[in-house]
């Protein structure tokens, strides 16, 4: 079982950020100011989301705020893909719809199925671990379509000039963008068990869990994981590809 925390033990943590820092600094890297923002932001993110767990759990509607979080959650999805693929037309509604539905089946077979106890907490972990491993994803996605768009704009011309219709070319060139998105996390999948032990798995080992039991519930979760992932890039991409093209077929311009 976890014991009680202190200060000095999460200031020793932060070890190998120090000789990271003075790595960098020393050979002139310029991660310095990254690796301290990232430092200074998850600290404060972490304690104010202990903070609200904390509220939750003590509150009599602690379902219902457990739910409003995770439709911000959503909608931080959103937000986040739009600000970082803004010339994608659409991008972040279509991610956030994207997501919303995923997270949805996966909450669905999670607790429907009674893998874990309908509760306020597994709620916020469960719809946070499946976002998580998605919105980078479906980031990469977006970004690699514009990148695809501006490259190779005169192949995507010429199809449309040989005729081919809007699904089509689609079909021709979402491809090696999706597969491009889905290498980290079909990477994670394939090393999970021999190079990382995930996270879920770990958590029910450190709480007393059988390990056959948490082996079951890590694979649930990361197959509900992968698919999630998966379903959403392929949705971002396509829809957002088709986006790209006005009702006449042609290509719309892309900075």
């Amino acid at each position: 079982m976890i014991q009680d925390v202190n200060p000095l033990q999460v200031s020793a943590s932060l070890t190998l950020v120090a000789v990271a820092l003075l790595l960098g600094r020393a050979l002139d890297l310029g991660v310095t100011r990254r690796l301290v923002v990232a430092v200074l932001r998850a600290a404060v993110q972490l304690l104010a989301v202990g903070a609200v767990f904390g509220f939750i759990a003590r509150s009599s509607q602690a379902m219902t705020l457990a739910w409003v979080w995770v439709a911000v959650m959503v909608g931080i999805t959103s937000a986040v893909a739009r600000r970082r693929a803004p010339d994608l037309p659409g991008g972040g509604p279509v991610a956030g719809a994207a997501v919303g539905v995923t997270v949805g089946l996966c909450l669905g077979v999670i607790f429907g199925l009674g893998v874990l106890p309908y509760e306020p907490v597994n709620l916020i972990v469960i719809a946070g671990i499946t976002i998580g491993n998605t919105l980078p994803s479906q980031v990469l996605g977006a970004n690699q379509l514009l990148s695809s768009i501006r490259d190779n704009r005169g192949q995507l011309e010429a199809m449309l000039a040989l005729g081919l219709t809007v699904p089509q070319v689609t079909r021709v060139a979402g491809g090696p963008i999706v597969r491009t998105a889905l290498i980290p996390q079909i990477e994670r999948t394939n090393v999970v068990g021999l190079i990382a032990l995930p996270g879920a798995m770990t958590g029910l080992l450190l709480a007393g869990a059988d390990p056959v039991d948490a082996v079951l519930v890590q694979l649930i979760v990361m197959y509900l994981v992968l698919g999630a992932v998966a379903t959403s890039v392929m949705v971002t991409v396509v829809i957002g590809m088709r986006r790209l093209f006005t009702p006449d077929r042609r290509l719309v311009t892309v900075s």
